[in-house]
């Protein structure tokens, strides 16, 4: 039974690398998000319809609020995958936080930032 208590530093570079690409694409995504918002502001509101116009700018709130709300999240993520460089840079990395184990190598493949592991996150319930 392979009972180690940290991932190699092979397989550390390994996620290191999985992190990294994951932040590059997170941000340009952040960057898409972003500028949707910005845009959403100024496409052709000289309407002469009226209702049409509320009912534009209804939308357009709403998709501001859901840009904003992906943002948010999008902005988190990015901190999370960068908390896990910190971890991978002190070799904590892959531990679950709760029961100190390794956390599978698959699931860490699924979510580079998780920091427990399904046997801890199935007690949380």
């Amino acid at each position: 039974m392979n009972n180690k208590t940290r991932y190699a530093d092979k397989e550390l570079k390994e996620f290191r690398k999985l992190i990294e690409e994951k932040i590059d694409k997170a941000k340009a995504d952040l960057e898409l998000l972003r500028s949707a918002y910005m845009n959403n502001g100024n496409n052709g509101t000289e309407d002469t319809a009226p209702t049409f116009k509320a009912f534009e700018e209804g939308s357009e709130t709403m998709s501001k609020e859901a840009n904003t709300q992906l943002a948010i999240r999008q902005e988190k993520f990015i901190r999370d995958l960068k908390n896990a460089l910190v971890r991978i840079e002190n070799k904590t990395y892959g531990i679950c936080r709760v029961t100190g184990k390794l956390i599978n190598k698959k699931r860490l493949y699924l979510v580079p930032h998780a920091t427990l592991s399904i046997e801890a996150k199935n007690m949380q319930k």
